[in-house]
């Protein structure tokens, strides 16, 4: 494998992260509260109420789930990130060989862009709102909207895909000086909507039924829907598997100079993925109980609540979650490609985001997407887990790949594909309750494997 080289752009993506260039918390919690806080939630908040869940179910649902979001990247993400400050990707080189990270990577960087693309639309659904540009949505998951619509997707593109060419430091930066007032936008988009459904008290929120009666309006309009505590608690606490039970964040956390940083997807998580995600929900129930309309169109949704602050949350809520999003892509691309710029990596990865956000229905199915996307993604990181922590306690190599010079660690591509393959088969209809067990099952198998292919006179003497 190649010697580690100096990084030309500052961002470290091929060796260690240098004590003078990481980042105290403030970083931190300012990107995370503009990833969480941002264009998903007004897709997924009003999702939600779409699928049938209860307004009780989805208050207690979202504290429990994404309490354990929380803990996960904490315990999990932040500990091996500051102990090995390398990217994910160059890390899986070490361990899994330079030939199947290219594949992972190829994998990672698409399914990031696809959700990249999400947020793209998101952001453009709210630029067409003043030019009366309609954001419609097609039958079919290939199908294009508009050619204005997508001219304006093209346009979005491109600005958040420079941005986040501009590095880690940037993307943290926009997060930052975004974050504060979007929160309290979303805060103020629920408080307009309560008003609207005429719940103006404690008294008349809990006597209302505005959520029941909206639940029964989508069933009406869409046909009978479930979605219970249970699924409300794994999806909010899985929704991010592959940044977390992945290990992607691997790829932030490596910036963090104190433990303390672990504690900053918090701040996503309650104020985006709690106060947010219910916020826009109401949105969604103020316009069914003004309008009898249940179309989830995000830039309609907040000009009718807001108007023009509505609107320019919305854009800056879609480019904040897309930025460090298409900024994980471009290293996944240029894990394929080492001798290529992140900057040009970026840039790619921003050119296929932009190319999916103009097929509208991709955001319209964002539950089931990151589920899949996390169960594909999540159960890597169990590798990464298990050769940190076990290997060496098993008398085994950690990081087998970078001393033995192999292209492809086979038990690396085994543990991975085959707890994926057999959990997307029997979860396919809710992917993300795969995510844990093929994480833990991918762990159990690659230890074993291993165990049982590396050469026992190599691990005797290297390990």
């Amino acid at each position: 494998m190649a010697e580690e080289t100096q990084s030309s752009s500052g961002e470290f993506e091929r060796e260690r992260v240098p004590d003078d260039a990481l980042m105290g918390p403030g970083k931190f919690w300012g990107m995370y509260a503009g990833e969480h806080a941002a264009g998903t939630e007004f897709m997924i908040g009003p999702l939600f109420l779409g699928a049938g869940a209860s307004l009780q179910d989805l208050l207690l649902g979202l504290l429990v789930g994404n309490l354990l979001a929380v803990l996960t990247w904490r315990y999990l993400v932040t500990p091996i990130a500051m102990a090995k400050r390398f990217t994910l990707y160059y890390q899986l080189e070490r361990i899994a060989g330079s030939g199947l990270v290219k594949f992972y990577n190829l994998v990672n960087g698409v399914l990031f862009c696809f959700l990249a693309g999400a947020m793209i639309t998101v952001s453009a659904t709210a630029v067409g709102v003043p030019f009366d540009i309609k954001f419609t949505v097609p039958e079919s998951v290939l199908g294009l909207s508009e050619s204005s619509f997508s001219v304006l997707v093209v346009i979005v593109g491109v600005v958040i895909s420079l941005v986040a060419a501009a590095g880690y430091s940037m993307v943290a930066r926009v997060a930052n000086i975004a974050a504060p007032w979007m929160i309290a936008v979303f805060a103020a988009c629920g408080i307009v909507s309560l008003g609207r459904m005429g719940v103006n008290s404690w008294a008349s929120l809990q006597e209302g039924t505005f959520w029941s009666d909206a639940i029964a309006f989508v069933v009406e309009q869409n046909g009978p829907q479930e979605f219970g505590f249970g699924k409300i608690v794994i999806f909010s606490w899985l929704c991010n598997g592959a940044m977390h039970f992945g290990m992607a964040d691997l790829s932030i956390f490596r910036f963090a100079k104190k433990s303390s940083a672990g504690w900053a997807p918090a701040i996503g998580m309650f104020l985006g993925h709690y106060v947010a995600w219910i916020s826009a929900a109401l949105l969604l129930a103020a316009q069914i109980k003004t309008a009898q309309d249940a179309s989830a169109n995000p830039g309609a949704l907040a000009w009718s609540a807001m108007g023009w602050t509505g609107i320019v949350c919305v854009v800056i809520a879609g480019w904040t979650t897309a930025n460090p999003t298409i900024y994980r892509a471009g290293l996944a691309f240029q894990g394929m490609l080492p001798k290529c710029s992140r900057i040009s990596m970026t840039l790619l990865a921003g050119a296929v985001a932009t190319v999916a956000g103009m097929f509208p229905n991709l955001s319209a199915k964002l539950l089931g997407f990151v589920g899949l996307y996390g169960t594909i993604l999540g159960p890597m990181g169990a590798v990464i887990f298990v050769d940190f922590y076990l290997m060496k306690r098993f008398g085994l190599v950690d990081e087998l790949a970078s001393k033995t010079g192999a292209v492809v660690n086979v038990a690396v591509l085994i543990a991975w594909l085959l707890p994926v393959c057999v959990g997307l088969y029997f979860f396919r209809e809710f992917p993300a309750y795969a995510v844990v067990p093929a994480w833990l099952a991918c762990g159990v198998i690659y230890l074993l494997l291993s165990k049982v292919s590396q050469p026992k006179q190599f691990s005797q003497t290297k390990a």
